[in-house]
């Protein structure tokens, strides 16, 4: 059994290890600054694909490909179903940081725990938690400040609101696809699961690929490759690593270091401006999200655990 002092150290490691996953997470925005000509359907589209590539060889050596032909049809079919949620979740995602820029698209991005809160009574069919109730409020005043303050205002472009509209359904898909993991995770690694959503993102967009514009020089190319291998697989694994160390409540309040350093990032390395407005409508959105996740009932950020159990973990 071990020591008090190796329990604390243990933990100390794990949020020192969500925290870093957050911070890294938040500098996607600068890699994608570096794609400014490729379509975001073809960005994800190579994200997927670089990261299933990378998965695919870890799945090797862990005996992660025989458990997964193993699995039945109507739960491969389910876990497909998540990587069609999970494709447009990032095309939705990455349009909005497009067309929104990073503290919009970041921060709206990041309602998606409340929104797993509020829809959870409906999906799966449980009681409606009370204390969701000022989370939500709170969430939803501050994403309709960001979004008046785009509206017709003079240092905001054309596209802005369209942006801030897609950062948010992104955080709605992202909602969606944490609660029908939560009804098909039982018996799942997170190396099968992700297998299995890459794989059917990659067959989903491989028309966007064909149609849109691509990429076609090598800065491109080191970007999206960080973008897949760093900012998804390792963080990723860095994540759940953490996860196992600490409660899933704190790890879901430490995910908002994404947000916070994306909008940092995005202000110091891509001189993005950051108004009132958005400030103080992203900390509401911030502060609805932390209340959640401080709930403790596995409303936060959610990554798939291995051995089939949930956690709270990154939308990134």
């Amino acid at each position: 059994m071990p020591s008090t002092a190796e329990t604390r150290q243990d933990t100390a490691s794990g949020l020192l290890r969500i925290v870093t996953a957050g911070i890294t997470w938040g500098s996607i925005p600068i890699f994608y600054a570096a794609l400014p000509k490729v379509a975001p359907a073809v960005v994800v589209f190579w994200r997927v694909c670089l990261s299933g590539v990378a998965v695919l060889g870890v799945a090797s050596f862990t005996g992660d490909l025989g458990r997964l032909r193993r699995l039945p049809g109507r739960k491969l079919g389910a876990l497909a179903l998540n990587g069609a949620l999970l494709a447009l979740n990032w095309v939705l995602f990455f349009s909005g940081l497009r067309y929104a820029g990073v503290a919009i698209g970041e921060i709206l991005g990041y309602m998606g725990p409340v929104f797993v809160a509020a829809l959870t009574p409906l999906v799966l069919h449980v009681p409606f938690d009370r204390r969701v109730v000022l989370p939500l409020v709170l969430t939803l005043g501050g994403t309709v400040a960001i979004l008046a303050s785009t509206v017709g205002g003079p240092r905001y472009g054309a596209n802005v609101p369209l942006g801030a509209l897609l950062a948010a359904g992104s955080a709605v898909t992202y909602s969606l696809l944490i609660l029908n993991s939560k009804r098909l995770l039982a018996g799942v690694s997170t190396v099968s699961l992700m297998l299995v959503e890459d794989a059917t993102a990659a067959v989903l967009l491989l028309p966007a690929v064909l149609l849109l514009p691509g990429i076609t020089t090598g800065r491109e190319w080191g970007a999206m490759t960080v973008i897949a291998i760093v900012h998804t697989v390792l963080t990723g694994f860095l994540f759940v690593s953490g996860l196992r160390r600490v409660r899933a409540d704190h790890a879901a309040i430490l995910t908002y270091a994404e947000p916070v350093s994306a909008v940092v990032f995005g202000a110091l390395v891509l001189h993005q401006a950051i108004t009132p407005a958005i400030v103080a409508g992203g900390a509401a959105v911030v502060a609805g999200g932390m209340l959640v996740a401080g709930m403790g009932t596995g409303y936060g950020q959610e990554v798939p655990q291995a051995d089939g159990e949930g956690s709270d973990g990154p939308a990134g």
